[in-house]
């Protein structure tokens, strides 16, 4: 089906349920890996994905097309995320899997689980703010212009957060050395 992203969304939104799961088909993926993105814990990640795709059939009723479907879309993930770790504490939570990970990798998989468990763990001294700029620019690849739209920012904003990142990151290294 040839049929865009925004068109479907239209569709679904007015009660068509065959464009709804194209838009389910095409995206849930994504929907998961944003999820998992912001949590680490797959479990989390799924309880997002499956939370976002039963309320999308409701939400797509708001979807007026004057952004593009994605950035609509992450929105709505990005929120669902930080929904999910005000309502639980994340960082204990983030904690025990990447121990789990670590348990589990042997080797040089083990030396790259520590350092992603580092850098996990440095995106959660770095704060909300840089954590979720981070995930979407450098995790996701969006653009500065697309992260902005995603977190209702300006893209200088954005540009800004990962000058800022890249300045807290190396300081930490540079701590820790």
């Amino acid at each position: 089906m040839n049929t865009s992203d925004s068109e479907l969304a239209l569709q679904a939104g007015n009660g068509d349920s065959a464009a709804f799961q194209v838009l389910l088909e095409r995206h849930y993926d994504g929907i998961y890996r944003i999820a998992y993105r912001f949590t680490g814990v797959r479990e989390d990640a799924e309880d997002i994905a499956q939370a976002v795709c039963t309320s999308l059939a409701v939400k797509l009723r708001s979807f007026k097309g004057e952004a593009r479907f994605t950035t609509w879309l992450y929105r709505i993930v990005v929120n669902a995320a930080q929904d999910l770790r005000r309502r639980q504490g994340a960082t204990s939570r983030l904690h025990a899997a990447y121990g789990e990970v670590s348990e589990l990798m042997r080797g040089a998989e083990a030396d790259a689980a520590r350092e992603l468990n580092w850098l996990y763990d440095a995106l959660q001294r770095v704060g909300q703010d840089l954590r979720e700029t981070a995930v979407l620019v450098l995790a996701e690849g969006l653009t500065h212009a697309e992260a902005a739209d995603v977190l209702e920012i300006k893209e200088s904003t954005v540009s800004w957060r990962m000058h800022e990142l890249r300045k807290e990151l190396k300081a930490m290294v540079k701590a820790e050395a």
